[in-house]
């Protein structure tokens, strides 16, 4: 289990270090895409504002993870 992880880890931090953007680029998305929903679905799906804190953490994940690599 933990030499899955850790050459999991490696792979997922090399292909990122090529991608810096990628990351924040997705968690952008993710919160406009909640702004949509908000508007045109209902129920606690677009109450909830479940996508825009999922791509909050991405964004802020990508970010420091861009300025380590």
């Amino acid at each position: 289990m933990s030499q899955w992880m850790s050459k999991t880890l490696d792979k997922l931090s090399e292909s990122l270090s090529r991608r810096k953007g990628l990351l924040p680029l997705l968690g952008i998305l993710l919160i406009v895409a909640n702004f949509i929903v908000q508007f045109f679905v209902p129920g606690w799906f677009g109450a909830s504002n479940l996508l825009l804190h999922l791509g909050l953490v991405i964004a802020i994940f990508g970010l420091l993870l861009a300025w380590a690599l």
